[in-house]
């Protein structure tokens, strides 16, 4: 698995080989200056320090600043190269991960917190980026730094070398062991690193509820609770890396004491020269240093490899919602949309039950209701954001799971009551979904929705960034932008779900009059809280607990004096008691 996990991250690295090779190339030179660094003690301490000759006393010192320079070199070119390519590695990884997300269908993203979505695309992409330039770096770098160190300590006494590679089987022990440890502890703390984001992803969307019911507190026990979670899962990460060091430094310790025991004797006893066990020492304690460097590496990759299995395991779901093969372009619609026999459900939750409808082309059709009672998914079938799991859905008489998802889409306009504007500007909200349109067709489509108005009362007009959800513009000015924006779309099938339930009385005027437009020569499905929005309806349909139990118009429906009648009448007394208490409110002030 992991291995596999590990090929899977390196199959990026093949658009950068060139570069990885030249850095390789780099590593392999900077390995053979640091083994070169070693060498030069030998002839140091024997020809200066003992034969004391005065020429190598000037060359010596002249080859080490030689040495150390070309060092540099190498070392900030392969520095530079390996973190272009980690970079470049991990930006195509997040490119290609939100790529891939926006291509998931919506069941997914109701299932799936925020929170963890943001947290996969930064937080665990962050960490491959570790495993992937780090760790690579580290583990070539200072495996060739070790392959010619290892050279020269076996050239200088191959006796005594056997000694001290007795030490390193013994250390790759706890390494192993820590490890697996580390992983374990990496993706623990991943884990909760998304809960935390989806926590300060719901609380900050939405603090003006938070404020509202004065729950600060709350939140506050809440994330502090998440947060000391998250910190003893860190605390307990740090313990084994903090282990793994000293673990490493005592076995190294006992290695050198050996070596100094042994080589020393051996000098003695004039077997050896100073400057032979010199080089060996300066060789075993250079070798130190890339040792200790891979046994950190092992954190970085378990903790890349941990991110990678979650930022895989999202590139590994497929879309529900997907073009059948041999799936078709949708190219306009001349007769109708039929439901036949449709029924739906979330999981194990029946939504619709066996319903059957015929929409004519131009026609207005009205879905009425309580809440709950499966409007909104009806609609949501439409452009494929759910498919049925009986019956069929048809344009003009093709099933729409025949369609291209793109043009039976390109097809339709939506209108909701939770308006979704972006943090851009006005003119490129309105123009959304083709933002090549021009600057005329912008301020007409405005105009049309009573947009036209307040926009040039902006800031900037059109260049005034609305801010995130729009929240610098009011609830029936965000709306005129929605509807804007479907005007300009100008597809000829439209739904509007509950596009004017929760606006003030001026604003639902200017709105309804936007509306009373962009209805026109369209297809319309229209949910509406207000039963006086409908009036003008073709056809009124009342669904129950997910099925459809009346239809006709409004005169039709009130003169059946069922569930329709009961609906209209409870509204109309709504209404009323809220006229009579605004009356009220006024005579006291």
């Amino acid at each position: 698995m992991t291995v596999q996990l590990y090929k899977r991250l390196l199959q990026y690295v093949k658009p950068y080989r060139m570069r990885l090779i030249l850095a390789m190339i780099c590593m392999v030179f900077f390995g053979l200056c640091e083994g070169g660094t070693a060498w030069l003690v030998k002839p140091a301490l024997d020809t200066v320090f003992v034969d004391k000759d005065v020429r190598m006393l000037f060359l010596i010192p002249a080859a080490i600043v030689v040495l150390f320079v070309t060092r540099g070199v190498f070392y900030y070119g392969q520095a530079y190269l390996m973190s272009y390519v980690g970079q470049r590695i991990v930006a195509d990884l997040r490119e290609k991960l939100y790529h891939h997300l926006q291509y998931l269908s919506l069941s997914f993203f109701t299932k799936t917190p925020t929170g963890v979505l943001i947290s996969r695309l930064t937080n665990d992409i962050g960490l491959i980026q570790g495993a992937v330039s780090n760790a690579i770096t580290s583990i070539l770098r200072d495996s060739f730094t070790i392959i010619i160190l290892t050279g020269v300590v076996f050239y200088r006494d191959w006796k005594l070398a056997c000694i001290a590679f007795t030490v390193l089987p013994l250390a790759a022990i706890p390494i192993v062991k820590f490890g697996q440890k580390l992983r374990k502890f990496s993706i623990r703390g991943q884990v909760r690193m998304g809960s935390i984001t989806s926590l300060l992803q719901e609380t900050i969307s939405g603090n003006r509820i938070v404020k509202a019911f004065t729950m600060e507190d709350y939140e506050s026990r809440r994330f502090s609770a998440e947060n000391d979670r998250f910190f003893k899962v860190l605390m307990k990460r740090q313990k084994i890396r903090a282990l793994s060091s000293p673990v490493i430094e005592v076995l190294g310790g006992l290695g050198v004491a050996g070596i100094v025991l042994v080589g020393g004797y051996s000098v003695i006893e004039g077997n050896s020269t100073p400057g032979t066990l010199g080089s060996f020492l300066a060789a075993i304690l250079l070798l130190y240093k890339p040792i200790k460097s891979l046994s950190r590496v092992n954190d970085i990759v378990q903790g890349g490899l941990a991110a990678g299995s979650r930022v895989f395991e999202l590139m590994d779901k497929t879309p529900e919602i997907r073009d059948a093969d041999g799936a078709v372009s949708l190219s306009g619609i001349s007769d109708g949309i039929k439901f036949e026999h449709v029924s739906f459900k979330y999981v194990d939750e029946s939504v619709l039950k066996d319903i059957n409808i015929e929409v004519k082309v131009g026609e207005v059709l009205a879905l009425v209701g309580m809440s709950g009672a499966g409007k909104t998914t009806l609609v949501n079938l439409i452009p494929r954001f759910y498919d049925v799991d009986e019956g069929q859905i048809t344009i003009d008489g093709r099933d729409i799971r025949t369609l291209t998802i793109k043009s039976l889409r390109e097809h339709v306009a939506i209108v909701t009551q939770q308006t979704i504007l972006f943090n851009d500007t006005v003119r490129n909200n309105i123009a959304y979904g083709d933002i090549t349109r021009s600057e005329e067709e912008i301020i007409e489509a405005a105009k049309a929705a009573n947009a036209y108005g307040f926009i040039e009362k902006l800031p900037l007009g059109y260049d005034t960034v609305i801010g995130e959800r729009g929240v610098r513009l009011s609830g029936g000015e965000r709306q005129r932008i929605s509807i804007a924006r479907a005007l300009l779309k100008d597809a000829p099938i439209l739904i509007l779900d509950e596009a004017t339930s929760s606006l003030d009385s001026e604003s639902e005027f200017q709105v309804q009059a936007a509306l009373e437009r962009l209805m026109a020569n369209r297809t319309v499905f229209l949910i509406a809280h207000r039963l006086s929005t409908i009036r003008n309806a073709h056809r009124i349909l009342v669904i129950d607990n997910g099925k459809t139990v009346e239809e006709g118009t409004h005169d039709e429906l009130l003169a059946l004096n069922r569930i329709y009648r009961r609906l209209y009448d409870m509204q109309f007394r709504d209404d009323g008691e809220t006229v009579l208490r605004k009356a009220k409110v006024r005579q006291i002030y």
